[in-house]
């Protein structure tokens, strides 16, 4: 299992990469501007309704249940499994596009009322949510064929996939609204939200061989009568609603940001740095968090449906365990050297170092919620393989209450600001591993809870270790240097080795087994592809 998480880390890796490319190509035309604020809402909307009804919902729902027809019934049923979901999917999410793009103005005013006090901004906004609404359609298919391809034990394929997708949003965007925009008569933020609608086509695509060799064929075909069909509704219903308050938080931390004035920026600024820092924390959380998950939960479905407690509790225990030991010292790693990544990537062109500041600055406060939101995509599926659906629904709806507290309370405080919502997020993803933990520990008898809780102290020990040398070695250099884009990538090119160095060193020294794991899982693939060689 482990093994097959490193494979996909390092697909992730490349996906994270190309998307900090499209993020920096972003930054430079656009900066933290009117356009990229409409942009990124634009993006977002499409992006609520496909946590809600496809990658989030359907992935947890779907998996469990095409694993068990698999290993309980013919492969011909699997499959045919595999055409009734997605023919369903083709009418729901169908009528899903075409009501988003008629009712995009008023979306627009729930998720960021503030718009309109900026002459133009809603309108822009509204267009942007129209041109890319279709995309939800096509990432929904591509998700399910990502949870086949998963069940099926290929992991690599699906995890590029999103690679693909970078890359064909940043050509098509390129195209079309750099290159093309005067021409074909339109802008060019207007071109990067159609080259989003092309990424999602090339990400279905990338996908579609590897299906046609697992000798999946798409048939039109509706049975709402069928087991699968009924189960995976069942399980999906509580999952819409639990994934809505996810949603309910970003509506509410959304109009919060487009109701910030920055003292220098006004009303322009704070969406576009809670995006580009959350860029930042996808980078971490898609290597291991998603990866780890992606992997475990196969095996995670097998073990329930064979009934063997043991293997599911060591399962989840080593899953959370590997999760710990990558992300906590990420959190450290993220919160000291954050501003030196965003102005290493990002500062230049309409991108300056106010912008670098601020973005920094909620990045550091993302990344105290890192290991939750990882931890989370976890446990959450392990619940749905155990048929339970409601834990999850009702601590995703208690979170809304959590959430808006927070965020009530310290917007209000002295020189928060934008960073008030980026507290709150990483405060609702911890309220949600803690408990969602405790109530699977309590449903299964335990979660090897004893060693979970002395590896993560030993790892919190390193990680701490690791955070002095890298505080220190910033520290210096920045003092140095200055705060230009050299003495940023100077920052990093010093601080990250040494601190990897001292975290692997320290985690040597207080024997934390999941060391092993984590060098043999990233290193594994790597030496049977050179290997063969």
């Amino acid at each position: 299992m482990f093994r097959s998480a490193g494979a996909t880390s390092i697909a992730v890796f490349l996906s994270r990469i190309t998307g900090l490319v499209r993020e920096i190509l972003m930054a430079r035309f656009f900066g933290a501007s009117m356009a990229y604020d409409a942009f990124t809402l634009g993006f977002r909307i499409p992006n609520l309704t496909r946590d809600l009804f496809a990658e989030g919902a359907l992935s947890s729902a779907f998996v469990p249940v095409f694993t068990q027809r698999l290993a309980q019934d013919t492969r011909e049923s699997a499959m045919r499994l595999v055409n009734l979901v997605a023919t369903t999917l083709f009418l729901v999410v169908g009528v899903l596009v075409i009501t988003g793009m008629v009712f995009a103005s008023p979306m627009v005013d729930a998720l960021a009322g503030g718009f309109r006090d900026v002459g133009g901004k809603h309108e822009l906004a509204v267009r942007l949510t129209r041109i890319m609404f279709p995309f939800l359609l096509v990432v929904a298919l591509a998700a399910q064929a990502m949870g086949v391809l998963n069940a099926l034990g290929q992991f690599a394929v699906p995890a590029l996939s999103s690679t693909l997708f970078n890359l064909g949003s940043v050509g098509g965007g390129l195209v079309l609204g750099i290159w093309l925009g005067d021409w074909i008569g339109i802008s060019r933020i207007e071109g990067m939200a159609w080259g989003v609608v092309f990424g999602g086509c090339l990400q279905l695509a990338w996908q579609v061989p590897s299906l046609y060799r697992a000798g999946y064929r798409f048939r039109p075909e509706l049975d709402f009568t069928d087991p699968g069909v009924r189960r995976i509704m069942a399980l999906m219903g509580p999952a819409i609603l639990g994934n809505a308050a996810v949603q309910i938080n970003v509506m509410v931390n959304t109009n919060f940001a487009s109701s910030i004035h920055d003292p220098l920026r006004g009303a322009d600024g704070p969406v576009s740095w809670l995006s580009y820092a959350f860029r930042f924390m996808q980078l971490p959380l898609g290597l291991f968090g998603v990866a780890i998950a992606s992997a475990t939960l196969p095996t995670i479905s097998r073990h329930a449906i064979a009934t063997d407690r043991d293997d599911l509790r060591r399962t989840l225990s080593r899953s959370v365990g590997m999760v710990f030991l990558l992300t906590i010292p990420s959190s450290v790693g993220l919160t000291l050297l954050g501003e030196s990544m965003i102005g290493s990537i990002y500062q230049g062109g309409s991108f300056d170092a106010y912008d670098t500041r601020q973005a920094g600055i909620a990045l550091s406060y993302f990344a105290i919620g890192l290991a939750g939101y990882s931890a989370l995509k976890i446990l959450t599926p392990a619940f749905y393989a155990l048929g339970d659906s409601r834990t999850p629904m009702l601590v995703s709806l208690s979170s809304i209450a959590i959430n808006f507290v927070a965020v009530s309370i310290l917007v209000q405080q002295p020189g928060f600001g934008h960073a008030a919502l980026a507290m709150s997020t990483s405060l609702v993803a911890l309220f949600g591993f803690l408990v969602q933990f405790l109530v699977l520990r309590h449903k299964m008898g335990g979660i090897y809870g004893r060693n979970l809780l002395t590896s993560t102290l030993r790892i919190l020990a390193a990680s701490m270790v690791m955070g002095a040398a890298v505080a220190g070695s910033s520290h210096v250099v920045l003092l140095w240097l200055g705060t230009t884009k050299v003495a940023y990538l100077t920052d990093l090119a010093v601080s990250i080795p040494l601190g990897a160095l001292v975290f692997y060193g320290a985690c040597r020294m207080l024997r934390i087994d999941e060391l092993e794991l984590a060098v043999a899982a990233i290193s594994g693939p790597l030496r049977r592809r050179f290997g063969r060689r």
